[in-house]
């Protein structure tokens, strides 16, 4: 009777779990449990007591008979009720599969969506609400047009409460794999939001062709290609107009200072450079190699560490890291960063994933750079990666951090690709503490020296103060 409640309990939760993909095989699992719980009954009607374990000899043929036929009976029902299980338990791939066959292509694509969010988001309560149900509702739904699934899928990612993981549209699924990638056939102008709300060049690749054209930095799109924009357009719109063919010509217009301004720019194949280096001069301190890092990715280490061999060969004394505005990018890039800086078996960052599993990131050999004086440099946009990078030199003991509190994104996402060039999904899928175990999640790092953060972007050293650059101070 103990072993039939558990299987009744079971097949409960499986009801739960999966009466939502199938109603035929809620029905199976409601008629097991009815089978369960019958057998269960039969065997405690007929089961004798334990001083009465035996048939007794004086038992008359009548109530032996009547054991042996009930006997008969739980033996069947037990039969079939394995043979159920395994035939319903061995049913949902072909019932999904036919179900899946009968939805339309939009219906697929929001079952898509949905499973791809299930199998790893952080939040295994998804904000408090029945996720199962959610599915069930969206996936049911009769959808007029690809767009129209497309909003559902956004409302339903929505609805988790985390900005983080959202439906990423083709162009901006496309344009953050070009991103990646570094590699792109563009204009080479990154591009942003000001204040006002409108599209911007942010900053210009030397020698691109934007940058022989004429284009500088805060520049305003007004159009590209004959596409207009203002302040509903997005930097992805944007972005999606500048790319083409290489060698071809786009036609370009944008404004400065109240006035428009006309390029016709020639595409080419733009490597997008993520690290630059300058020499600088602070007073009280000497010459200061300054490396600026716009975003993080497989490659910034490397990066860093050749500018850093090459600033301490024009005399270097200190060095300045220029993360004003770096929105992250790869954590590993971050990681593998701070590890120049840092001795070994330093911590470096805990990641903690969906299911609570830590993993501890330290550095496993000693840095190229232990000893020269470091100084980071940070503001309000500096988030995720960037702040992984700052708080490992920081709490380390190794770098003094100046400028203002940083963004504060202690979460870390993963983008997976949606099939028929539908986008793809950023999911939200850990959290990570710094190696003091602080979760700087919405609340970002405090500096050490409070700076103005305005000095432009090739001339970072005018606002570092001569007291940043101390020795470290790491054991």
């Amino acid at each position: 009777a103990k072993t039939t409640h558990h299987i009744s309990i079971l097949l409960y939760f499986l009801i739960k779990r999966h009466a939502p993909y199938n109603t035929t095989m809620k029905i199976s699992l409601v008629s097991l449990a009815f089978l369960s719980l019958w057998s269960s009954n039969a065997f405690a009607f007929v089961s004798p007591r334990p001083a009465l374990h035996k048939l007794d000899s004086s038992c008359s043929a009548k109530n032996k008979n009547l054991f042996d036929e009930v006997k008969d009976r739980v033996t069947t029902a037990a039969s079939i009720l394995c043979v159920s299980a395994a035939l319903t338990l061995n049913a949902p791939p072909a019932a999904v599969a036919s179900s899946y066959d009968a939805m339309t292509a939009e219906q697929r694509t929001v079952a898509e969506a949905w499973r791809l969010v299930d199998y790893s988001f952080i939040d295994r309560a998804f904000n408090g609400q029945d996720w199962y149900k959610l599915r069930e509702d969206n996936v049911g739904r009769k959808y007029k047009s690809m767009d129209e699934a497309r909003g559902a899928i956004t409302t339903m990612i929505g609805s988790l409460g985390d900005k983080y993981t959202r439906y990423l549209s083709p162009s901006k699924y496309q344009s953050l794999v070009d991103a990646a990638t570094g590699t792109l056939a563009g204009v080479g102008v990154e591009i942003s939001t000001n204040k006002e709300g409108r599209v911007i060049a942010s900053d210009v690749e030397p020698t691109s062709p934007a940058k022989t054209a004429g284009i500088e930095p805060k520049d305003i799109f007004v159009e590209v290609d004959g596409a207009k924009f203002d302040t509903t357009s997005t930097p992805d719109d944007v972005a999606l107009k500048l790319r083409g063919p290489e060698g071809s010509k786009v036609g370009v217009v944008m404004e400065r200072d109240g006035k428009t301004l006309d390029y016709i720019v020639t595409r080419q194949a733009i490597k997008i450079s993520s690290v630059r280096s300058y020499m600088a001069t602070v007073s009280g301190v000497g010459k200061v190699g300054v490396i600026r890092i716009k975003s993080f990715s497989g490659t910034t280490a490397d990066s860093v560490k050749s500018e850093l061999d090459d600033l301490k060969k024009k005399g270097a004394k200190a060095i300045a890291i220029d993360l004003r505005g770096d929105p992250g990018g790869l954590l590993p890039g971050g990681v593998d960063t701070a590890s120049l800086f840092l001795d070994t078996n330093k911590p470096v960052v805990f990641v903690v994933n969906n299911k609570g599993v830590v993993d501890a990131q330290s550095t496993y050999k000693v840095g190229d750079d232990l000893d020269t004086p470091l100084v980071i440099y940070v503001n309000s946009a500096t988030a995720s990666a960037a702040e992984v990078f700052t708080a490992a030199v920081q709490e380390n003991g190794r770098a003094t951090v100046v400028g203002e509190q940083t963004f504060g994104k202690g979460i870390v996402q993963t983008i997976k690709p949606m099939s028929n060039d539908n986008g793809g999904i950023a999911v939200t899928v850990a959290k990570y503490e710094t190696p003091q175990h602080h979760d700087i999640n919405k609340r970002g790092i405090t500096v050490d020296i409070e700076t103005s953060v305005e000095c432009p972007k090739d001339d970072a050293s005018s606002c570092l103060p001569s007291s940043a650059f101390k020795s470290p101070t790491q054991s």
